[in-house]
């Protein structure tokens, strides 16, 4: 357990809390060594202002999911919320619901780059920790059935850009990618262990 190093002792006293319903996300708590409790808030408002730049949407959401749960934080909780965004020529590419509108994603996504920015929030009664990572996907072109299969077999709604790295697709049609691949995933691990550091008792 990432406890047992010398620099996270500390968190024996603390139960951490993923702000999430994502498998995906409690996946990589997991490996990094982490116990938590998982705990969504499913009716979450995601709306942010249109007025910000793409790349600030994440982290906006991540901090914003942080303030929605933080009333109900006990002292001795430490909460995660994460979120993600697929970026297109300075366009995001939502989660959706729409079969078409998803298949319309994967269109636009086959045979061209984009980037994933993931915003990351760690929080106590006393504050949030917000920060983000960005990766670049270079995804390589694919054929109409081929992006049918994927979404019937694999209906990604959840998910933002219509899309999980970690399933057919990504190991179908990711040729490289710059940055990290949990990121991709919807959680910056190294940032999670960064931040936790930022609560140690001094």
């Amino acid at each position: 357990m990432l406890s047992q190093l010398p620099q996270y002792h500390w968190l024996d006293k603390y139960q951490l809390v993923l702000g999430s319903q994502s498998p995906r996300r409690a996946e990589l708590l997991r490996g990094l060594g982490l116990d938590f409790r998982q705990q969504a808030m499913p009716d979450l408002d995601e709306s942010y202002p249109l007025s910000l730049a793409p790349s600030e949407v994440a982290p906006y959401l991540s901090k914003k999911k942080a303030e929605a749960y933080r009333p109900n934080l006990e002292p001795n909780e430490i909460l995660i919320t994460s979120d993600t965004t697929v970026i297109l020529e300075e366009e995001i590419l939502d989660k959706t619901s729409e079969p078409e509108q998803a298949l319309e994603n994967l269109r636009r996504l086959s045979g061209r780059s984009h980037t994933v920015i993931t915003g990351l929030s760690i929080s106590t009664q006393q504050g949030i920790w917000t920060q983000s990572d960005r990766a670049i996907v270079h995804v390589a072109p694919l054929s109409e059935d081929e992006l049918r299969y994927y979404l019937e077999h694999y209906a990604p709604y959840d998910k933002a850009g219509s899309y999980g790295i970690q399933e057919w697709l990504g190991y179908r049609a990711v040729e490289r990618i710059e940055g990290s691949y949990y990121t991709i995933m919807g959680l910056p691990t190294h940032l999670v262990t960064e931040g936790l550091l930022h609560f140690r008792p001094h």
